[in-house]
């Protein structure tokens, strides 16, 4: 099949080299407003350059990535549904809830699949956490721990155009709790505080957090995200029921150092960045896209279910700012 990429920075350039490998995908097109950007790409991976989203969807690609800048993802989702195009697109939908409902509303019409990027649909450790949940072996469950922590706050220009912590890294824990427990977020308190970089003080966010969600048949989930993490990329969920407990992430690269004496695990050299953590994860992802595209199977990270973790990120958000629990209910819109 023929895939379009519109967007060539860090991701859509590391999502092109995916592409390039994935035995269902025969060429690529490529296309970014940064002309250099595209044509490097193009010298690397043999691809065909488009000038625009619209030359690209008018060269006969079969489904289209996009992993352009937040805030061209509404028109671009939108443009590939009414080509008849299947489109991937990272997360999120739009800057705002607000933006998403109306994408949602634009394409909810077409018969065109949409799939939001949430790799750690992906991971390994994360799939088989949600079989072991799924077939009833942990019992019913009572808490479950979600984590993650990044070695290093984003530039000050991130932050400002992020939507805020819970937007932009709490949201894939949101997710994962959802797709793991298969249960929804009723209410969440959230607390958080600032303890590094000023530019993210000034931003108005915080740099460290932490959650209290209650799930809709009772179970607490506990989520604590941080911007500084010198040990490394931390991502981790545990799972508790009465039966047994389970845990992703606890393995050799995971950065903590025990004290306990005479521990030597983990013994790996940490994780440090995303894509190192999530390499298996994000091909996993795009080889799931080249089913979609095959009509072979359905999306499986809807626009719908982006925006459900988005709500708990508004409640979140809210909570914080308020010092309150705050039901989802209260900021859906939809």
């Amino acid at each position: 099949m023929r895939i379009g990429i519109l967007g060539l920075g860090r991701i859509g350039a590391f999502h092109a080299e995916t592409l390039s490998g994935l035995d269902a995908v025969e060429s690529l097109v490529v296309s970014d407003p940064f002309a250099e950007a595209a044509k490097a790409a193009a010298e690397r991976f043999g691809a065909e350059v488009a000038d625009s989203p619209e030359a690209l969807l008018a060269a006969g690609v079969d489904g289209v990535v996009v992993a352009a800048a937040t805030d061209a993802h509404p028109a671009l989702i939108v443009a590939c549904a009414e080509a008849g195009v299947p489109v991937f697109c990272e997360k999120p939908v739009a800057r705002t809830m607000a933006e998403g409902v109306e994408v949602l509303k634009a394409v909810g019409g077409r018969d065109v699949p949409v799939q939001i990027g949430f790799n750690r649909r992906f991971d390994a450790g994360f799939v088989a956490a949600r079989a072991a949940v799924r077939s009833g072996e942990l019992g019913p469950l009572h808490t479950v721990r979600s984590t993650t922590l990044d070695p290093a706050p984003p530039p000050a220009a991130y932050i400002a155009a992020s939507g805020g912590i819970f937007r932009d890294c709490s949201v894939h824990d949101f997710d994962v709790i959802r797709w793991v427990t298969g249960r929804e977020v009723t209410e969440v308190y959230a607390a958080g505080g600032n303890r590094g970089a000023e530019y993210i003080k000034a931003a108005g966010d915080a740099d460290t957090t932490g959650a209290v969600l209650t799930l809709d048949d009772g179970t607490l989930a506990v989520v604590s995200n941080s911007r500084h993490n010198a040990r490394g990329y931390d991502v981790r969920m545990e799972i508790h029921g009465f039966a047994d407990s389970i845990a992703v992430g606890l393995e050799d690269k995971l950065p903590l150092r025990s004290v306990e004496p005479g521990t030597t695990f983990p013994a790996g050299t940490p994780h440090d960045f995303f894509m190192d953590r999530f390499t298996a994860a994000y091909r996993a992802e795009l080889e799931a896209f080249t089913e979609v595209v095959a009509g072979s199977c359905p999306s499986p990270c809807t626009i719908q279910d982006a925006l459900e973790a988005g709500w708990i990120a508004e409640a979140c958000t809210l909570s914080l700012r308020e010092h309150r629990p705050v039901t989802v209910a209260e900021v859906r819109r939809v």
